[in-house]
């Protein structure tokens, strides 16, 4: 994915109230995806959770979410270099860049984070859902237009995304869409519990595109979705009944059988590669829903919030997934959506860092 900056909105937030805990350091903070950082990233050498720059307080830099796919980033980035840095710092810097650049996370270890540790620097580790939940709370709690959900999501002439107060959330669950889906049942600031997840999701959307359509990226894979119709591809309940199956209360053009006309020599001679991208798109997104409202009903809850960088610049699958949960629940409950879909885990790692040297 190409990287993706967020000035002027988790920099306001977040360096409000960093400045405030340090010297007032002049500096810049910026959300970016995957690959890349700035030319002049300066965060200091750490040792012991500690900056080793005299001329800089001691404060976390930057938090970092190694993912499956892809690496989250939320940093500070200083707008004057300072005097004291030296040649060998800058050195350091620019390896620790060029890993960050590169598309290898895990390297031939395993594990991601061995390239840092080879580049001299000290990392500090938080569990993957607290810091999932406290970038969220912290960032939504900052942002009055953070939360929304989809209006009228199937008819595109007043379809509409509407702001939606999030300041009493709970409970409510977390649907994190990354490679894999993970969904958490949050009851509390402190108290949440995983109660369900599966292996297809975005990574597996991605994958299958790559596959059968020959596209490269996330974003190509979303652009081939968006010109195609999944119902050259997919069965559906008019394919078998001719209409819709009143007496279960099926809609004729809800998915019988994903992929179903496939099975056809002559519809996949006609199918086109956004057909396909279109019912991947379908297939992955329908049974991430039909899991989280069924999460939902296990667990009593009607607010379900979806995340992930799954959703970025996908609408498709935000409102199907708004559609699906309003229509199946009879409106009782409500997809909501957020704006910095897939940067709390490193939002959170920031935050929680900069208690740790707090410590």
């Amino acid at each position: 994915m190409a990287p993706h900056s967020c000035k002027g909105c988790l920099r306001d937030i977040i360096a409000s109230r960093m400045s405030k805990e340090s010297n007032e350091t002049a500096m810049e903070v910026n959300g970016l995806e995957e690959n890349g950082l700035p030319d002049s990233p300066y965060p200091p050498r750490m040792r012991n959770g500690v900056s080793d720059f005299p001329c800089f307080s001691a404060m976390p830099w930057f938090g970092m979410d190694i993912g499956g796919t892809l690496s989250k980033l939320v940093y500070f980035e200083p707008k004057d270099i300072p005097k004291c840095e030296s040649a060998s710092e800058v050195e350091t810097l620019r390896n620790i860049r060029r890993y960050l650049t590169k598309n290898s996370a895990y390297g031939k270890t395993g594990h991601r984070d061995t390239h840092l540790q080879e580049v001299n620097m000290k990392l500090a580790k938080f569990d993957e859902f607290d810091s999932l939940l406290k970038g969220l709370q912290y960032i939504d709690r900052n942002s009055p237009t953070e939360c929304y959900y989809w209006a009228n999501p199937t008819d595109e002439s007043k379809c509409a995304k509407v702001n939606y107060d999030f300041s009493s959330p709970y409970p409510f669950l977390i649907v994190n869409i990354g490679s894999g889906v993970s969904v958490l049942a949050v009851y509390s600031a402190t108290n949440y519990k995983r109660i369900s997840g599966t292996s297809i999701g975005g990574g597996t959307f991605l994958g299958l595109c790559c596959l059968l359509t020959g596209c490269n990226s996330f974003e190509e894979a979303i652009e081939l979705a968006a010109e195609g119709d999944h119902t050259h591809v997919d069965k559906l309940v008019r394919d078998i009944y001719g209409g819709d199956y009143e007496r279960f209360g099926l809609p004729g053009d809800l998915v019988a059988s994903s992929f179903g006309q496939m099975n056809s020599r002559e519809r996949r001679s006609k199918v086109s590669r956004q057909d396909l991208a279109r019912a991947t798109l379908v297939t992955i997104t329908n049974n991430i829903g039909s899991i989280a409202r069924m999460c939902a009903i296990q667990e009593r809850i009607d607010r379900v919030v979806f995340i992930g960088n799954f959703l970025r610049v996908n609408p498709i699958a935000m409102k199907l997934l708004a559609y699906a949960m309003d229509y199946w629940s009879k409106g009782t409950m409500k997809a909501l959506f957020l704006e910095h879909e897939g940067y709390f885990g490193a939002v959170g790692c920031l935050l929680q860092f900069q208690e740790y040297l707090k410590s």
